[in-house]
């Protein structure tokens, strides 16, 4: 096989874990509050669900037949709720009181944004796709655990990046300055993505009935 195509399947998943969502935020403003362990222990915590994902994504891309639309229909809802909760309780943050997201359980906080991002599936789907397809000869089972293997060195290449850089003086200095005022957009952006999980659920479930 070529080793191109582990190189692009590591940068996909770079890629991926870089890309700014409701993950990227909570990481950076819990890093702020607790520094770089609570952050290292959140996307610890987070890589289970890029996995997850990743391995779902590369089935599909390989071959096999996807899991019916139903069923992520359901998790866009219960993803949505969730995001929708702790986005109202970081707009209800108070001063002087810690609000960033996942501060009490960083690890397993982590773990539920992975496993319920709503962007997770399609996204790593044609990250994927796009800088694997002139290797399409080589996505074959037999390679599957190498690639996830490759994906899995990229995930944890970003991650290190990301840690590195939320835990920077001027970084925490921003947000603990702003700190309130940020969680709270930090907040509105997670309703607005758990309210648009919950619509595009609700669309593919009504176009089926």
């Amino acid at each position: 096989m070529s080793y191109g195509l582990y190189l692009m399947t590591a940068l996909a998943g770079a890629f991926y874990v870089l890309m700014p969502g409701p993950a990227f935020l909570a990481l950076f403003s819990l890093a702020a509050v607790h520094g770089r362990p609570a952050g290292a222990r959140f996307v610890g915590g987070h890589l289970i669900g890029d996995l997850f994902w990743t391995a779902l994504a590369l089935a599909a891309i390989i071959g096999v037949n996807q899991l019916g639309p139903a069923l992520f229909d359901l998790l866009g809802i219960g993803c949505g709720l969730y995001l929708c909760y702790l986005g109202v309780k970081a707009i209800r943050a108070r001063g002087g009181s810690d609000g960033s997201v996942g501060s009490s359980r960083p690890l397993i906080t982590g773990i539920l944004f992975g496993l319920t991002n709503p962007k997770a599936y399609p996204v790593s789907v044609s990250m994927f796709t796009a800088l694997t397809a002139s290797y399409a000869s080589g996505l074959t089972w037999e390679a599957a655990p190498q690639l996830l293997g490759a994906a899995l060195v990229g995930f944890i290449i970003a991650d290190i990046i990301l840690i590195w850089a939320a835990g920077l003086s001027p970084v925490r200095r921003l947000f603990q300055r702003h700190g309130l005022a940020i969680t709270r957009v930090v907040g509105v952006m997670f309703v607005a993505f758990g309210a648009k999980s919950l619509v595009d659920a609700g669309r593919g479930i009504a176009a089926r009935q």
